[in-house]
C-alpha cells in the first residue's frame, strides 16, 4: 500500500536540549493530514502573576529569568514599557549602549542556533558534536563568534547570562572605555567571521517550500535602524501601529494541547514573527556589508521559505557585528549611567525584537510604583499556530516520504523557527503507529 493511503501517527514524546518541555503529534489519515499539534507541557511559570504587587524597578531583573538565552530581550521590553508609563526618555548614549547590548544577544543566540542546533539538519548529522568531526573549523569559528556575543553582554550587562547591570533609565554603571576598545578589536574579527558564516550557510541544501498562503509577516520598524529597538509594528498586510495599540489587533488564547498560549490576529489568519519577517519588512535598514551580502545571496523582500531563515539569521549576525563595532568604536563614557525614572500612576507598553521575534510587555503602575498588572507576550506563543499550520502544509506535500524521512523533515521544519520553550532544538523518541 502506498504511503498516501496509510494512516500514520507520529508522536514526539519530548523535545530535548530545550529550556522547557514539549512534544509534537502528527496524525495522517487516508493520505491527508488530519492534525498537527505542537504540545508544550511545561508547567505554567506565572511570571505575570507574581510581578503584580512588586516594585516598578524589579521587572528588568525578574523577567530576565524567563529565558537564559534571551534575557536582554526581556529586560529591554520591560524597561521600555515602564519608562513609557513614567514618561521618561533615555539619553542618546544610553540608548546606544542598549543597542550594543542587544547586538551581543543576537550574535550569541543566532550563532548558537546556526552552528549547534540547525546546521546538523541541513548537513545530515544527528548533532553539532557529530558534525564537528567533518566541520571542525566551522564550529570553532562559530564558538569564537558566540563567545564575542557573550563578551558584549558581559561588558555592558555585567554578566554574560541574566545581566545584572541593566536598570530603568539605563545602567547601574557605564562600561570603561578600555574594555570597549578591547571589545571593538574583537568585533573587527567577528564581522569578517560573520560574513564567512553567512556564505557557508548559503551553501546548505535548502528544501523548496513556502509558508502557507495568507501568512502575515509581522515585525517592528524603526525610521533609520534595522529593528532591535523598533518604534512601530508593521506587517505585510499593511498594519502600522504603536505599542499601546497591540491588544486592539492581537490576542492570546488557550488551546487544549499546550500550556503555552497561542497568539492570534483579531482580524483572523496566521502571522509570523522572527528573522524572516524582520528581513522582509526591514531589509532596507541592514548595515552596508549585511545588505550587500543578502543581495548577493539572493535574499529579497519576496522571501517566504522558512527554511531560508537560517540564512537570514546569518545575515542578521553580520548586521549585529557591524552595528556593535560602530557603537564600540565611537564609545565615550556617558555623562551619567542612567536617567531618573520617578514612579507615577499609569500604564505603559514596550516591545523589542528578540532573536526569535517580537516581545511585547505592558505594565500598570500605581502612584507609588507598585505594579498592579503585567502582560507579557513572547515570540514563540505568537509563532505556535503558524508552526503547526506550516507543518500541515509541508507534510501534505511530503507524504511520498517514508516515516524516517518525514520525521526528519518535520524536526528540521520546527527548528526553522527556533521555538523557545526556551529553545526547542531536537526531537527524540518519535513513535510511529500505523493502522
Amino acid at each position: 500500500m502506498s504511503h498516501d493511503h496509510r494512516t500514520r501517527s507520529f508522536q514526539v514524546e519530548a523535545l530535548t536540549r530545550v529550556e522547557g518541555e514539549g512534544g509534537l503529534i502528527v496524525e495522517i489519515h487516508d493520505g491527508a493530514v488530519r492534525d498537527v499539534r505542537l504540545r508544550i507541557f511545561e508547567p505554567p511559570r506565572f511570571f505575570e502573576a507574581f510581578l503584580r504587587g512588586r516594585a516598578y524597578t524589579e521587572p528588568p531583573d525578574i523577567t530576565a529569568r524567563i529565558c537564559g538565552i534571551c534575557p536582554v530581550a526581556y529586560q529591554m521590553s520591560a524597561c521600555q514599557a515602564i519608562e513609557q508609563a513614567c514618561g521618561v526618555t533615555l539619553d542618546a548614549p544610553l540608548r546606544d549602549l542598549r543597542h550594543l547590548l542587544y547586538c551581543g544577544e543576537w550574535i550569541e543566540s543566532h550563532v548558537l542556533h546556526i552552528h549547534l542546533l540547525h546546521a546538523p539538519d541541513f548537513l545530515g548529522y544527528p548533532s553539532g558534536i557529530a558534525m564537528a568531526a567533518d566541520h571542525r573549523a566551522e564550529l570553532e569559528r562559530g564558538l569564537r563568534l558566540k563567545k564575542i556575543g557573550n563578551e558584549i553582554v558581559e561588558v555592558i550587562g555585567g554578566r554574560a547570562v541574566h545581566p545584572v547591570n541593566v536598570k530603568l533609565g539605563g545602567f547601574y554603571k557605564a562600561p570603561d572605555a578600555s574594555r570597549m576598545r578591547a571589545l571593538a578589536a574583537e568585533l573587527v574579527w567577528a564581522t569578517d567571521a560573520a560574513e564567512e558564516v553567512a556564505r557557508w550557510v548559503a551553501t546548505f541544501p535548502i528544501p523548496d517550500h513556502e509558508l502557507p498562503d495568507g501568512t502575515d509577516l509581522v515585525a517592528l520598524r524603526h525610521p533609520t535602524e534595522y529593528p532591535m529597538l523598533g518604534e512601530r509594528l508593521v506587517s505585510t498586510s499593511g498594519l502600522d501601529i504603536a505599542a499601546d495599540e497591540y491588544l486592539a489587533h492581537f490576542t492570546e488564547e488557550h488551546v487544549q494541547h499546550s500550556t503555552a498560549l497561542h497568539g492570534r490576529k483579531l482580524a483572523g489568519g496566521d502571522y509570523l514573527v522572527g528573522p524572516l519577517a524582520r528581513f522582509v519588512l526591514n531589509a532596507d535598514h541592514l548595515s552596508p556589508r549585511a545588505a550587500a551580502l543578502a543581495a548577493e545571496l539572493g535574499l529579497t523582500a519576496a522571501e517566504r521559505n522558512p527554511f531560508r531563515s537560517i540564512v537570514v539569521r546569518a545575515i542578521e549576525t553580520l548586521h549585529a557585528c557591524e552595528v556593535a563595532l560602530a557603537i564600540a568604536d565611537a564609545y565615550a563614557v556617558p555623562p551619567r549611567p542612567a536617567v531618573d525614572v520617578p514612579p507615577r500612576a499609569g500604564a505603559g507598553c514596550g516591545w523589542s525584537e528578540a532573536p526569535r521575534g517580537l516581545l511585547w510587555h505592558r505594565y500598570e503602575l500605581s502612584a507609588d510604583g507598585t505594579i498592579t498588572d503585567a502582560h507579557i507576550v513572547p515570540p514563540t506563543s505568537q509563532n505556535q499556530p503558524v508552526i503547526e499550520h506550516d507543518l500541515i502544509h509541508l507534510i501534505e506535500h511530503s507524504l511520498h516520504l517514508d516515516d524516517s524521512a518525514l520525521e526528519a523533515l518535520c524536526e528540521q521544519a520546527v527548528r526553522n523557527y527556533d521555538p523557545c520553550i526556551s529553545c526547542a532544538t531536537h526531537f527524540l523518541d518519535m513513535r510511529v503507529v500505523r493502522t
